[in-house]
């Protein structure tokens, strides 16, 4: 893409000659990335001679060479205990879709920004050029010694499931995708504190998830390991059951974990009673079927910029209800559990992040919250400054108590 494109106003309104303009002369989305949103600074002075023979040769030489006879040292001496890999192949790409890698970076480097933002953690946003699974998982392995941990953002499904499955079998550092699991810690915080409010526990929940992407099958998962009563999940040929000829693999295995009480056919129909709603699909969802719920229901309706569920309907109906934008109450924000959960990670160097961490993060989260509980606030804002050391120190004391830190 050329670096100016031509301004759809008059020449007249330009001031250029030919009317072309940089586009960050009229929109500010533009101004603010012009160069990047990130680079690299030196942590040490080198100043003179001596900061120099110290930083780089001879002085680094000893380091080095230290590092070679104990490789553990790398972790005190390099800043690989607190730097991430933020991987993509640029084929889903917020909701753009596949976009490629270059097209990618200014959501890897927001990215980036933000895990040093709210969590303290340096991250390099990598955009690869290739899209097969095993090309991917060699070049993450490869590059993999200078990082502490590798996020995994954007990838499309079902190939993220199997990249960051096989990554973290060949890597002894944490390997999270955050579409998935950081929507799904997110989601449950939020959950456990719209039951709480309600005066239930999450166990007296059915909830209807649409969508069976990478957050979908995330969050189902964690519901499930956090002891929802029921969940359905819904893809676009209706409710994923065991009965269906037309699964994927990771289709399958959802299948055989969720839905206890045997549903099939649409979403709308297994709203119907249902005590949650969970989008994370786009789409719409009719009215009618939002009415069907539940008595006092939860509506989490997170698709970008529309709603699954616009908000003024879904407040006929539901006592708490979310979004995936800032514009209305209870964002369900992915920066609420990634950086501090790569933060706790890296503290005790974990060489994965479980189940028991996910969920540690999100009462943590949750619990934010505290007193202030009220329908419109179940989940805090990326903004408070309790958030990150929360969800820090709870992951790293899981992290401890599964046998996963070491140190």
């Amino acid at each position: 893409m050329a670096a100016e494109i031509v301004n759809p106003r008059s020449d007249s309104d330009t001031g250029q000659d030919g009317g072309a303009e940089p586009l960050d002369s009229f929109d500010p989305a533009f101004a603010l990335h012009r160069g990047g949103k990130m680079a690299v600074q030196a942590t040490v002075p080198v100043r003179d001679k001596d900061d120099l023979s110290l930083a780089y040769t001879p002085g680094v030489a000893k380091v080095c060479s230290a590092i070679a006879e104990q490789p553990d040292l790398v972790h005190d001496y390099t800043w690989k205990s607190s730097v991430v890999a933020v991987v993509t192949d640029g084929t889903a790409v917020l909701g753009l879709g596949d976009i490629g890698p270059e097209a990618s970076l200014p959501v890897m480097e927001g990215k980036a920004i933000l895990f040093k933002q709210f969590g303290g953690v340096d991250a390099v946003p990598l955009a690869l050029a290739c899209t097969d699974v095993d090309e991917i998982i060699e070049t993450v392995v490869r590059l993999a010694p200078s990082f502490g941990g590798v996020n995994l953002e954007d990838i499309s499904a079902p190939r993220c499931f199997e990249i960051e499955r096989r990554l973290q079998e060949r890597l002894d550092i944490p390997v999270f995708h955050d579409d998935q699991h950081g929507t799904a810690v997110v989601t449950l915080a939020a959950l456990r504190n719209a039951a709480r409010l309600s005066g239930r526990a999450i166990g007296d929940l059915r909830a209807v998830i649409s969508g069976a992407g990478a957050a979908g099958v995330a969050i189902a998962k964690m519901l499930v390991e956090a002891g929802i009563g029921d969940v359905v999940v819904a893809d676009r040929r209706g409710v994923v059951s065991a009965d269906r000829d037309d699964l994927t693999s990771v289709k399958r295995e959802l299948a055989g974990f969720t839905n206890k009480a045997g549903l099939s056919g649409s979403l709308e129909s297994a709203l119907a009673g249902a005590d949650v709603f969970i989008g994370v699909s786009g789409g719409t969802v009719p009215e009618s079927a939002v009415a069907s719920m539940a008595e006092g229901a939860f509506v989490f309706a997170m698709a970008n910029p529309d709603p699954e569920v616009h908000p003024e309907i879904a407040h006929k109906y539901a006592a708490v209800v979310a979004t995936g934008r800032s514009d209305f109450p209870n964002q369900i924000n992915n920066v609420l559990a990634f950086p501090g959960i790569f933060a706790g990670a890296l503290q005790v160097r974990a060489s994965r992040i479980t189940e028991g961490m996910k969920i540690a993060a999100a009462e943590a989260l949750a619990s934010v919250v505290g007193d202030d509980l009220a329908a419109d606030y179940v989940i805090p804002s990326p903004f408070d400054e309790r958030v990150a050391p929360a969800v820090t120190a709870a992951v790293a004391a899981a992290a401890r108590a599964e046998g996963v830190a070491r140190r």
